[in-house]
């Protein structure tokens, strides 16, 4: 599979700067910075199961560099909170994620993904029964990588996305590796917004 997401990443990489290459004169010209290459979007995750509620939101604010390329400034926040049935323990975490994105778009419908994020993450283990809580603090830096798929991105067009991205450092204690030290798939999907639209973005 890792092997599979490096390929994506190279072949995107190769036709975006080939792409680039060519039309270096053209964006030269044009230079400078853009208003209508602005734009926001996030996503907003709901989970419920057995005993389980957890909620997710994450907001960016980003710059479309030029056809091929988006950089964004984001941040993740995640809360989980589950029960379990048999005793009286709850346990409940929070994560709170800022870091930053660039997207290399070969075409208007995909995308490779690469992403750096700084988790702090805060667990809370509520024991019940007069025991004291457990609480723990946790300081985790995450490198997500992967492909994804827009719904039509250009001419200050928003869209909606969805995308599969993996934790490829595999840190302890990192939110998407599981407890054998696993890489958990992200999907996230949700609306990337463009603003100033107008007659002037080339994006």
């Amino acid at each position: 599979m890792k092997k599979r997401i490096v390929l994506f990443f190279a072949i995107s990489a190769f036709v975006t700067f080939h792409t680039n290459a060519q039309t270096k004169d053209e964006e030269e010209s044009k230079g400078g910075f853009k208003k209508e290459n602005l734009f926001v979007g996030g996503n907003v995750a709901l989970g419920f199961g057995s005993g389980t509620t957890s909620f997710g939101l994450g907001p960016y604010f980003g710059y479309s560099i030029n056809k091929y390329i988006d950089a964004a400034i984001s941040i993740n926040y995640n809360y989980v909170s589950q029960r379990d049935y048999y005793t009286p323990t709850k346990y409940r975490q929070s994560i709170i994620g800022p870091g930053a994105f660039v997207r290399i778009f070969p075409v208007k419908f995909l995308f490779a993904q690469a992403q750096f994020e700084q988790n702090f993450i805060q667990q809370k283990i509520i024991y019940g029964g007069g025991v004291p809580d457990d609480k723990q603090h946790v300081n985790v830096s995450s490198f997500l990588i992967g492909p994804g798929y827009a719904s039509g991105r250009g001419e200050g067009k928003s869209f909606y996305y969805i995308s599969v991205l993996f934790d490829v450092l595999k840190k302890p204690n990192s939110p998407y590796v599981d407890n054998y030290g696993r890489i958990n798939p992200i999907i996230r999907a949700g609306f990337n917004i463009a603003l100033f639209q107008g007659k002037g973005n080339n994006n």
